[in-house]
């Protein structure tokens, strides 16, 4: 399927969205491809499938979680700005902190926001380590082993409930995940992708939710 069938395909996926939310997606492809010429941030392979196995691919998080108004989330090792930017886009009412250890990814995510007139987004250099801010939902796409990631953010999660599922991590990773998540088996949901979006792309990748905050603490 082509970027633009894809993006059709967006608008029956998450049948809420505004006019505006569907022009700020249509625009991400040639921003991306613009960008991309400049600042290596996503594979020439995957530049051509962007919609698919980016902006989609990011909006998966949004299936597992409707983020409320109010909502803090921080997405770790952003790269270009996935799962971040789409889902900025989707949940204008959340605040979303993107933030990256390389610089000129950064620059990258500042001016696709900008162009596309994000206003609940926010991006730095930044590692992980070193946020010292609490948050309701932290998200991310692969980047560490799945022990490794919680090791990382298991501290900055807010102790204020305000969504329908518990605060925690929200996490998209694909393959098999037995091994990365044998310790976290009694708390930790996973969601395959394959049940909300069509396509080949999306039959090995999942949602790793894991709630560190529950209602009752």
């Amino acid at each position: 399927m082509s970027n633009a069938e894809i993006l059709e395909k967006i608008n029956i996926y998450f049948p809420q969205i505004t006019e505006t939310q569907k022009q700020q997606l249509a625009q991400l492809p040639d921003l991306y491809a613009d960008w991309n010429e400049k600042i290596n941030v996503v594979s020439r392979k995957d530049i051509e499938n962007i919609v698919e196995r980016h902006i989609l691919h990011s909006l998966g998080i949004a299936k597992v979680c409707n983020f409320k108004s109010g909502t803090k989330i921080l997405d770790v090792g952003t790269g270009g700005g996935f799962p971040g930017i789409p889902l900025a886009i989707l949940f204008p009412e959340t605040s979303f902190y993107l933030i990256d250890s390389i610089a000129k990814k950064i620059k990258v995510v500042n001016g696709v926001a900008e162009s596309i007139g994000l206003k609940n987004l926010r991006a730095e250099q930044k590692r992980a380590q070193d946020v010292n801010e609490k948050f309701d939902f932290i998200i991310s796409r692969a980047v560490t082993a799945f022990p490794e990631f919680y090791s990382w953010i298991s501290n900055k999660i807010s102790k204020q409930n305000i969504n329908d599922i518990d605060n925690g991590i929200l996490y998209l990773k694909g393959g098999d995940l037995t091994e990365e998540l044998k310790d976290f088996k009694n708390k930790v949901h996973v969601f395959d992708l394959q049940n909300y979006f069509e396509g080949e792309f999306f039959e090995t990748k999942k949602v790793v939710y894991l709630p560190l905050i529950t209602h009752n603490s």
